[in-house]
């Protein structure tokens, strides 16, 4: 199973970095591979636990896949937890960790957020041609998350 481990220092407060990884919506306008994300039930679980199951479309070129997963963004924790539901993997496990730290020289807060994901794929001829695409994407996750909080919230 291939997994990848990002832990990165933002510019930006724990709460709003769980903000913004909480809006699957807005993935297709920055995240690499997503092209589409179809949101098809939002619940409270409980007090600010709310559970998503969404549909991503992801690809690359004339390769386009669709996945479902429940994503449970657990506020009072900052945690987000992604379990896979259907679509082309054997096993996916996502998980995001966000913690605030001391505030930088100039007073401004910052976070650490930490990414984890382990994934197989089914057939072995997609998880040869989208593993490798997969890896690449995910070395540009942590920056296109922080690109698009410094675009949200102002430059850190």
């Amino acid at each position: 199973m291939k997994s990848f481990r990002n832990r990165r220092q933002v510019a930006h407060s724990a709460v709003e970095m769980f903000a913004l990884v909480s809006d699957v919506e807005s993935y297709p306008k920055f995240v690499p591979l997503c092209e589409g994300m179809r949101v098809r039930r939002r619940t409270q679980a409980d007090e600010g636990i709310e559970v998503i199951v969404a549909e991503m479309q992801v690809g690359f070129r004339a390769i386009c896949e669709r996945y479902t997963s429940r994503v449970t963004c657990n506020r009072p924790k900052l945690e987000i937890v992604v379990e896979y539901i259907d679509g082309p993997f054997k096993k996916l496990d996502n998980r995001w960790v966000f913690r605030d730290e001391p505030p930088g020289p100039d007073g401004k807060p910052r976070s650490v957020v930490e990414f984890f994901i382990s994934y197989e794929f089914r057939n072995f001829a997609l998880g040869a041609i989208m593993g490798a695409m997969f890896d690449t994407a995910f070395h540009k996750y942590s920056d296109a998350f922080v690109k698009r909080a410094d675009q949200v919230y102002g430059r850190g």
